[in-house]
């Protein structure tokens, strides 16, 4: 049987660096998720965003929790396996920013 990799939840220190790569994203810790609202001039704009990060997220095999109003996306980032926010997570929102 194969082995699989587990991926660790970052620390508290491992948190603060990474989201100091990442001034547009918060700290959801109710969530437990990395955050961040983007907010586009229309509503196919928006659409247009959400696809890219889509194609973008099924690469990495892991997908964002988000909404979307209009031109508004509220994005949530977690690995629920880690029971927390991950380098996964981080590595995603460096490429959603780099979409924008």
């Amino acid at each position: 049987m194969p082995e699989t990799k587990s991926i660790a939840a970052l620390g508290e220190a491992e948190l603060v660096q990474a989201l100091a790569l990442l001034p547009h994203w918060q700290h959801d810790r109710a969530r437990a998720a990395l955050y961040r609202r983007v907010v586009m001039p229309d509503f196919p704009a928006a659409m247009a965003f959400m696809v890219q990060v889509g194609f973008a997220a099924e690469r990495m095999d892991h997908h964002p929790e988000w909404s979307n109003v209009y031109n508004r996306v509220d994005i949530w980032l977690t690995t629920h396996d880690a029971g927390g926010i991950s380098t996964r997570d981080v590595a995603l929102a460096g490429i959603i920013d780099a979409l924008i």
